[in-house]
């Protein structure tokens, strides 16, 4: 955590839905598959329940900012902290992140964004 402390400024991102943004393969759609009265219904997102969803999630963020992680971003579930040591470098670092959350379909929930901030709140 300690390539987090000290940094002048700050943007906390916040996944949209989290882990409810991945795609069940159509092949693996009939093991999420429950019965009610109304017929039988599979997911076709992520749902919530399974026991390796948060893990897979995480697995995608690590995938998707690998190259980031430590040097700009640190990823905690569907929480991004984006940092810098100035503001131009933050604000670079943050146009990185953002472009790769678009080439990803990653959507963020906007209002749990917190944007060039100098201190706030980190989950480890």
């Amino acid at each position: 955590m300690e390539w987090l402390a000290g940094q002048a400024f700050y943007y906390f991102l916040d996944s949209y839905l989290g882990y409810n943004q991945i795609i069940v393969n159509l092949e693996d759609q009939e093991k999420t598959a429950f019965t009610c009265p109304y017929g039988v219904f599979a997911y076709s997102q992520m749902p919530f329940g399974p026991c390796n969803a948060l893990a897979t999630f995480q697995r995608c963020m690590l995938a998707i900012f690998a190259d980031l992680v430590e040097k700009s971003i640190k990823v905690f579930m569907d929480d991004h902290s984006i940092f810098g040591p100035s503001f131009d470098s933050c604000l670079e670092n943050l146009d990185v992140v953002l472009k790769r959350c678009t080439d990803t379909n990653l959507m963020l929930n906007l209002e749990k964004c917190h944007f060039m901030v100098k201190e706030g709140i980190v989950l480890v």
